[in-house]
């Protein structure tokens, strides 16, 4: 049965629609009065089905990835020196200007530290559940970006808990009661998914059989998923309590990290011939969990990184699959003639 045209606009424009219904949503909200009462009861609601949601969206995504396929690569170990020695060299200069808030160099890195926190966060930011999805859409290999999300989420594990404390060491936070918390965020996200893939695949062989017919919806879900995302990240701007410039200052950095990111992964997946996969690995983020990194772990308005991210690569997305789209559609009129 042929596709409506309702339905072919659906999927060739779902991660536009995700970006729009979201965003006006909350600006729909709070615009009206009315609706502010059944706020607390919706945030509820959206923060407890987000992880429904990338839970169900990986698990199918793993349901088509062979075990032995799961193997580092020789790009990822680039990718790994860019977030986290990045991030460590934003780190250790904040650190400095912390200490040396009386002088020139420190009193200028200071005076912009929550400009330069948002652009350290950006960059460490783990990859997102969601990119092997978007990566299978676009035809790179999910099975390698699904590798470098849980290699780059053990070291954000590892490097958040060790920077952080030398910024602000007032925290008191030990490294392995940090360690711990993330580990509890990227657990039940990432390894609880690949563990019951892996089970239903090894002793339910006919599930697993109908559950790969089922892996489209996973690209649906996260369009769901995304709707989610863009409301709440939207949310967190609009209640944003400091200055326009700072905002704008956050705005910008966080689009800065964005670009240098997804052409730093082209250019180094370009040598290894998986330009998309190193490209969306390094680019696409997790921006719920840089989210809560932010208001965790630096000052609370850093938070608002990771909303502003949220939109950045998701229009990156939208306009990559919209080129994808077209490409293939010439393709498939030049074998037709």
């Amino acid at each position: 049965m042929p596709e409506s045209r309702f339905i072919r606009f659906v999927k060739n424009w779902l991660l536009v629609i995700g970006i729009v219904t979201g965003a006006c949503a909350y600006l729909l909200y709070h615009a009206i009065p009315a609706l502010h009462p059944a706020g607390p009861v919706l945030e509820v609601i959206c923060r407890k089905l987000q992880p429904v949601l990338l839970f169900l969206m990986l698990f199918l995504s793993f349901c088509k990835i062979e075990p032995r396929d799961l193997k580092p690569h020789r790009w990822q170990a680039w990718l790994l020196l860019i977030q986290g020695g990045l991030f460590a060299l934003f780190g250790l200069a904040l650190a400095w200007a912390a200490h040396n808030q009386d002088t020139g160099a420190g009193a200028w890195i200071w005076d912009n530290h929550i400009i330069l926190e948002s652009t350290m966060l950006c960059l460490i930011c783990p990859t997102a559940t969601a990119c092997a999805v978007m990566t299978g859409k676009l035809g790179g290999n999910m099975a390698e970006v699904v590798t470098y999300t849980i290699i780059i989420n053990l070291l954000v594990a590892v490097a958040v808990p060790l920077v952080v404390p030398l910024i602000y060491p007032e925290n008191g936070l030990s490294f392995f009661a940090a360690f711990l918390r993330i580990l509890a965020k990227v657990f039940p996200l990432l390894i609880l998914p690949c563990l019951a893939a892996w089970f239903i695949r090894r002793f339910l062989p006919k599930f697993h059989g109908w559950l790969l017919a089922q892996v489209h919806w996973s690209f649906y879900i996260w369009g769901f998923s995304l709707t989610l995302a863009i409301l709440m990240s939207t949310r967190a701007i609009v209640h944003f309590d400091g200055s326009n410039w700072v905002l704008a200052g956050i705005g910008i950095s966080s689009l800065a990290a964005c670009i240098f990111q997804f052409w730093a992964g082209r250019k180094i997946g370009k040598k290894y011939g998986c330009e998309i996969s190193a490209s969306q690995a390094l680019g696409q983020k997790n921006t719920v969990f840089s989210i809560w990194m932010g208001y965790t772990f630096l000052e609370p308005v850093v938070s608002v990184a990771g909303g502003f991210y949220s939109i950045w690569h998701n229009v990156w997305n939208s306009w990559q699959l919209y080129r994808k789209r077209l490409r293939d559609e010439a393709a498939a009129a030049m074998h037709n003639e």
